[in-house]
Parts: C-alpha cells; structure tokens; sequence
C-alpha cells in the first residue's frame, strides 16, 4: 500500500507563490493543498497522478489541482553518474488565493476558473500551448519577483484557453468534486459518483436532468469530453484502481464492489483503460 504523505514546499517570506528547482530523487507519493505546474526540465520514469501511471521524458508538463496525489519516479539509470544528466523539474505551486479571494472569481477568468477546476484530475499539456509555457518557464529563474509574477499571469492566459490536453486521473479517483447548484450536467455527474457501485438506468439521469434521451447525451459529451457510458466506464474503473493500491481486498472483490457484473468483463474493461491488467496494476504500485 501507498501511503500518501502531505508534503509542501516552504515559501520564502514576502513572495505570494512558489517557484522551485527540484533535483533527484523527487518528492515520493504526496499530496498538498497549492496548485501545481510540474515542468520535467531533465530525467525519465514513471509518472503517477491519482490512480493514471504512465511514463515521463524530458518536456513533460502537468498540471496539478490540490490535494492530487501524484509521484514522479526517476528510473534508476538516470542521474546515478557523477558525469551524467542530473534529474530536474521546474516547479511552480500558489494557492486559489494568493492572489485575494476574489482573483479567480472575475468575470475575464471564467475560463480559467473552469481549467483550475477540472485540474482536480491532473492534465498533461500538449502542443503549441505546451511549448508556450515552457518557454515562459525557461525564462523565469533569471527574472526578478516582480516579473516572475507577470510571466505567471502570461502563463494563466495560455492556460484560460488550451486547446491541447489530456486528463489523467480517472473521475472515481477524485473526492470532494465541486459542484453548482442545479447545474444539470453536474447533477448527473453527482449522481454518477454516489451510485456508480449500482446499475444506473439512463432513465435515472433523464428524470434528475429534466432532459429528453436526445439533448442528455449530447450535454453530457460537451461537458465531459467523453459519452456517458465511457465516463461511468472511467469512474468505476478509477475507483478500483484505489482498491487496488490498498491492497486489502481480493481483485474478485474488487469486481464487484466497483460495479462491474463479472470479473472477466472487470478484467476486459479495465485493460481497456489502463493498457495493463489489474494485477499487473496492482504490481506496479506496489514497487513504489
């Protein structure tokens, strides 16, 4: 099992965010309450956000919301020569108020707000956008306080309107999701997350959204980025994966308490997430 430590990077006096070079061996499996940018500036290995592993090279860009449990794990090889590449990531960490309360809640930021509120998942940033903010971060460890600040409003404007990105963490690995009132596609996926363990009728969402089976589906694929049945797929499969890293259930157990029917479908849908088995999922956490 993986035990999660509460980690924080300490911030000088007088500076309202963090900005910080990080050399190996990174931080072990941890999690925090600031947001966070993580720029791999040198090194390669696995990388672990939530319940999503997959592996990281040099460039690799992502962007964390609080209390996200991640990991990035250096492979052995890297950085162990005197003469060789050491392993180094930019970091840059601030809270939603480091700025006032009322920073993220102007009108010009609703763009924003929505891309810090979806990070509760973690985002790997791909693309023109990507190549953006690195050159801004490139730039910053040369600047005064002053303009690192700027050069951090620079990178919230790219970040308001990215086009290019990938969730990482699956939805049923994500607690305490914020939600609005009334909202129809936040209700359904409320609903989602507290029955997920349960056969869900369409008929349930249809009847709780006030939508018609036409305009539901659709909603729902703008909204989430995927068709209600892959997303409920994502949820139930990002809830066993956290069964699977605390280790005290049999993988049968599992199955069913995430609401899948049968283990050979379990098996069948959760490769078809993950790339891996849920054994060999389960492996793989345990190495770390």
């Amino acid at each position: 099992m993986m035990k999660i430590s509460k980690i924080r990077l300490r911030q000088e006096p007088y500076k309202s965010f963090i900005v910080h070079n990080e050399k190996d061996p990174f931080t072990p499996w941890h999690h925090h309450p600031e947001y966070e940018l993580v720029l791999i500036v040198q090194g390669q290995g696995r990388r672990m956000v939530g319940d999503h592993v997959s592996r990281f090279t040099k460039n690799d860009l992502v962007f964390l919301g609080p209390y996200l449990p991640h990991q990035w794990a250096c492979d052995p090889e890297e950085g162990d020569s005197d003469n060789g590449p050491q392993d180094e990531a930019f970091v840059i960490q601030f809270t939603y108020d480091f700025m006032g309360n009322e920073f993220f809640e102007i009108p010009e930021h609703i763009s924003l707000k929505r891309f810090l509120l979806e990070s509760t998942r973690g985002i790997e940033i791909s693309g023109k956008d990507k190549s953006k903010i690195i050159s801004i971060l490139n730039s910053m460890f040369d600047m005064n306080d002053n303009h690192r600040l700027y050069a951090l409003f620079s990178i919230f404007e790219v970040m308001g309107s990215l086009s290019e990105y990938n969730f990482l963490a699956s939805p049923g690995s994500i607690n305490n999701l914020p939600t609005k009132d009334n909202d129809p596609m936040q209700l359904a996926l409320q609903y989602i997350l507290q029955n997920f363990q349960n056969k869900i009728r369409i008929q349930d969402l249809l009847e709780l959204t006030n939508m018609s089976y036409a305009s539901f589906y659709p909603s729902f694929k703008k909204a989430y980025l995927m068709p209600f049945k892959d997303y409920l797929l994502k949820v139930r499969v990002g809830y066993a994966c956290k069964l699977l890293t605390d280790g005290s259930m049999h993988i049968s157990e599992i199955a069913y308490d995430s609401g899948f029917e049968n283990l050979s479908n379990f098996n069948r849908q959760f490769k078809k997430i993950k790339d891996i088995t849920p054994s060999q999922f389960q492996k793989l956490y345990k190495k770390h």
